[in-house]
């Protein structure tokens, strides 16, 4: 009696167990879709946008960047402008369309950024409309983070890329010692009067 007692109280467990176990057989968390990053993303039409940021090493200008992903498999499409999504408060540098293939993706992060001007500042959130030849109009609400950390050197704005022009200036440094060469410089011949100047102390000693 006490063997058929436990065997009944197993099987009375396993059945009990069943429907958990085959409910985490489905819709798994990894299989959903899920875009793990600081930036706005759209999946609401032909064109997915995601992770997009403004990139800004300093107030009032900055870089879009983000991935934009062609969901037709047959026909390619063309990210044609950046707008202000409700007012005028961005700007954007005018680009040639660049074109995504059919099923495609454009990576603005590795293939150049947006330019973009306007009243912000990083910890802010702008509306901006991402346009295709289309027609078709994302709007997003993207936020503006600093050009450091993970989104370091990602702003190619004006001011972007005037601070690496600026880094440059440091190979500039080396122009001190050409400014100490127009005094070794310039006097390479004046090299040889180093040696004429030893004659004139010993001439003041005569």
């Amino acid at each position: 009696m006490h063997l058929r007692r436990t065997t009944a109280l197993s099987v009375g467990s396993l059945l009990l167990a069943a429907p958990l176990l085959s409910s985490c057989g489905f819709n798994y968390a990894t299989d959903r879709p899920n875009t793990v990053a600081a930036g706005a993303n759209n999946r609401d039409g032909a064109v997915d946008v995601l992770g997009a940021v403004i990139v800004s090493a300093q107030d009032n200008s900055g870089t879009f960047i983000g991935t934009l992903a062609n969901n037709d498999q047959t026909h390619s499409v063309s990210f044609e402008s950046l707008t202000g999504a409700n007012s005028d408060d961005v700007q954007a540098q005018s680009f040639s369309p660049r074109k995504i293939a059919p099923g495609g993706a454009l990576n603005l992060s590795q293939e150049g950024g947006v330019p973009v001007t306007g009243t912000f500042k990083a910890g802010d959130v702008v509306s901006v409309s991402v346009v295709m030849d289309t027609g078709e109009k994302i709007n997003l609400d993207v936020p503006v983070v600093a050009d450091a950390g993970y989104f370091g050197g990602y702003d190619t704005s004006g001011s972007g890329s005037a601070s690496p022009s600026g880094a440059a200036s440091p190979s500039g440094e080396a122009k001190p010692s050409q400014g100490a060469s127009p005094s070794g410089g310039a006097k390479p011949s004046g090299g040889a009067s180093p040696t004429a100047a030893p004659t004139t102390p010993s001439a003041q000693g005569s």
